[in-house]
């Protein structure tokens, strides 16, 4: 019988280790978040709640002060017909107002007399009760409106008062008239406004990181993704991908990834295939030294196979030798410590001497080498004439190689501009379009079955830049292969 309903524990593990991975990456931003932007919203929240509350409380403080002016100047403006009475008549009168007074159920209007004594109140009759404040005192001695806010010694409740001095006839004060009125709703007020705005604030700090929080997740997800893929690639599974699920900067981060990714696992095919080229190429020349070195050792052959088998081991050795050099050459360039001997040359003498010399080795293999003179008169330049033969006969080397079936190359030296212009081309197959571009990358074969290293067009066009100047590949028009080097006539 099978078991039912188990699961893969490695499966669940990875799983797991996953969500901690991502946990970690989430937590990290988000506490950098936490540190940053949302306790600098905070800030500013509370900042704007304690300034809507303390500017909500001078309003509310401020409107009452102004009605209670507002009404002892209009109270104080009736009662000054009354102070040109007697004392008795506008004690007479000041009673009367405070009993027929018609705004009592909001505040209190009181008659002091100028020893702090409450004669008369909207409230009621006061027995020898002094008013225990100071804006009694203040007004009598000023002469003017005095305003308190602050408890009630008394009775310990919060009032608001304004006293306004009653002068008499003479001058002499005789008394205040003070309004008073208890800042319970005024209070209250406040405080309601204060939890408001502390509302407003918690609500404002979790709208934030409520939509932070989906802000973050969709961050956080695709870069928990990116991350993994990336430590993938360092692992060495090149040419991974991520899924692009964004055109914003997640998705050009996962693009410039993949392209990297793509990029290395091309770079790593690519030495592999070198490593086995080269492999090969020095197997081929090797195998011939050694089977015609055993042969010779045996002593059994008469001269002229004696000489021919010299001749191969030479030409072998001198193959061998071409290939170390180019691959010390690479070397050389990859470290920096590639130099050039620079020096006034005769560019095109020397490119028509190399013309003819390797003409004759061309056409023991069936290629003819057609050099297209001109009457261009092209000056001499600074140059290393060694590093531009080893350019030029490399060109022509791979024109044979690559092009050889078409049994014909040209070459063509020129002057346009300020540039001297070399053409080499053959008329071969040609490259397929999808190789141009990377033709001259290191370790770059393509689909050529012919033998090399894949590393000579790279030193080619490392030596011709290191001259200031360029080298291209194209498809020529009628078929084969154009290859175009171009250096400055002054550096």
């Amino acid at each position: 019988m099978g078991c039912v309903g188990l699961k893969n524990p490695e499966k669940k593990q990875t799983k797991r280790e996953e969500k901690l991975k991502k946990r970690k990456v989430a937590s990290g931003i988000r506490r950098r978040w936490f540190k940053s932007i949302l306790t600098l919203m905070a800030a500013i929240v509370i900042l704007v709640g304690v300034a809507f509350s303390v500017a909500n409380g001078i309003y509310t403080y401020s409107t009452m002060r102004s009605s209670l002016e507002a009404e002892a100047n209009t109270t104080a403006a009736f009662l000054r017909s009354y102070l040109n009475l007697d004392y008795e008549e506008c004690y007479a009168s000041c009673v009367l107002l405070v009993q027929n007074y018609a705004n009592r159920d909001r505040l209190e209007l009181q008659f002091v007399g100028s020893n702090g004594e409450i004669f008369a109140s909207s409230y009621g009759p006061f027995a020898d009760e002094t008013v225990q404040t100071d804006d009694v005192s203040q007004a009598i001695r000023t002469q003017d409106s005095v305003y308190f806010v602050g408890r009630n010694p008394a009775t310990g409740e919060r009032i608001m008062s304004v006293a306004t001095p009653m002068i008499y006839a003479d001058g002499k004060v005789v008394g205040v008239l003070r309004f008073v009125t208890s800042t319970k709703n005024a209070d209250r007020l406040i405080v309601i406004g204060m939890l408001f705005s502390i509302g407003v604030a918690i609500g404002v700090l979790l709208l934030v990181y409520m939509s932070n929080r989906i802000y973050f997740r969709s961050i956080l997800i695709p870069v928990a993704q990116i991350t993994e893929t990336a430590k993938r690639i360092a692992a060495g599974s090149y040419g991974v991908q991520i899924e692009k699920k964004y055109d914003d900067e997640i998705g050009e981060l996962a693009d410039t990834i993949n392209d990297m990714s793509n990029k290395i696992s091309q770079s790593e095919r690519m030495q592999s295939e070198f490593v086995s080229s080269v492999s090969h190429e020095l197997r081929t020349p090797l195998t011939a030294i050694t089977g015609w070195g055993e042969t010779l050792i045996e002593g059994d052959m008469n001269p002229e196979e004696t000489k021919r088998g010299i001749t191969i081991i030479l030409r072998e050795a001198r193959r061998l030798t071409s290939m170390v050099e180019e691959l010390l050459e690479f070397t050389r360039i990859q470290d920096g410590r590639f130099t050039l001997s620079v020096r006034q040359c005769d560019l095109r003498a020397d490119f028509e001497d190399m013309i003819y010399m390797y003409g004759s080795r061309l056409r023991q293999e069936g290629i003819t080498l057609i050099y297209e003179d001109n009457d261009d008169e092209i000056p001499e330049i600074s140059c290393d004439p060694e590093r531009m033969r080893q350019v030029f006969l490399n060109i022509l080397d791979n024109a044979a190689k690559h092009g050889g079936e078409g049994k014909r190359i040209t070459a063509s030296m020129r002057l346009e501009g300020n540039q001297i212009v070399t053409r080499i081309r053959d008329f071969g197959p040609g490259i397929p379009a999808e190789e141009l571009p990377h033709v001259k990358m290191k370790f770059y074969k393509g689909s050529s079955k012919a033998r090399g290293s894949g590393i000579g067009l790279a030193v080619c066009d490392q030596i011709v830049q290191l001259h200031g100047g360029t080298l291209t590949l194209e498809n020529a028009e009628g078929g084969g292969t154009m290859v175009t080097v171009s250096l400055p006539v002054t550096q």
